[in-house]
């Protein structure tokens, strides 16, 4: 499983990073680009937990990707 986050970069752009990376996996003009971007690679890697954080760095949104294990076991 693979679990990434996406975070507002310094220079206004965003980033979708595995967790424990040194560099993202890619920049986005928009957080919906990059969130987009980040559930795929997830997909790609077994599933796993997207995390998406709002402008100001606090999470706003947690998705997970199948087949990844939702903890809440609830649709949506």
């Amino acid at each position: 499983m693979a679990d990434y986050s996406v975070t507002k970069k310094n220079d206004g752009d965003w980033q979708a990073k595995r967790d424990g990376a040194s560099k993202a996996s890619s920049v986005h003009s928009t957080q919906a680009d990059a969130a987009r971007a980040a559930k795929g690679y997830s997909a790609n890697n077994g599933g796993g937990e997207v995390r998406i954080s709002g402008t100001s760095g606090k999470i706003r949104a947690k998705d997970t990707v199948k087949p990844g294990n939702d903890p809440r076991h609830i649709k949506g």
